[in-house]
């Protein structure tokens, strides 16, 4: 029982970090928030912090792997029919999830290199590998449809950048449709 306490307490504690965290990225440039911030902003005392991170850049490091693991969840629930709907749904939802994740939006509006984007890029490789080897494209080599779908991500991410940029000026629907037009016109004729 005295665990269940424990976990749910360290869960909440770890909630309170996130969000305090998402909350100063709103205020302040990544590289200008501090311990002392972060533990203000979450109403919790410095040791709570250093029993979640040793520092600011693992705090940072396991909100990539979380919004990594986000964005993949995401992709490996999309399953492409030519069905202009369930496009329009997955790039909706990849829009809002962007909208409200101020990690991501703060990176994808950043013009520095960014180890963020090497560890993406190298997961999206793993995950485009993974899809080439579980499909069996009808019209084009498995290597043709790798190249298909990595420019797929990487049309996606300029848009999603370009919009980020904007201030999220378009709406997410609008942006969604966007990609989702791209999508169904631009890639997936060629895929199946």
């Amino acid at each position: 029982m005295s665990y269940e306490i424990q976990d749910e307490r360290y869960y909440v504690a770890n909630e309170a970090i996130y969000d305090a965290f998402f909350l100063l990225l709103r205020e302040k440039e990544l590289d200008k928030i501090t311990v002392s911030d972060v533990i203000k902003k979450a109403g919790i005392v410095r040791s709570t912090f250093y029993n979640h991170y040793e520092n600011i850049p693992a705090l940072v490091t396991a909100i990539e792997d979380k919004t990594i693991d986000d964005i993949f969840s995401l992709m490996d629930s999309f399953h492409p029919k030519n069905d202009k709907d369930m496009c329009k749904s997955f790039f909706l939802t990849i829009c809002n999830y962007t909208m409200t994740n101020p990690f991501l939006t703060n990176l994808l509006r950043s013009p520095r290199e960014n180890a963020f984007f090497e560890k993406l890029l190298t997961m999206f490789h793993r995950y485009v590998a993974g899809v080439t080897l579980n499909t069996t494209p009808a019209c084009h080599s498995k290597e043709e449809l790798s190249y298909m779908i990595a420019c797929t991500i990487g049309s996606t991410l300029g848009v999603l950048h370009k919009w980020t940029n904007d201030n999220f000026a378009a709406s997410a629907e609008a942006v969604a449709d966007i990609l989702s037009q791209a999508f169904i016109s631009g890639m997936l004729p060629l895929i199946y």
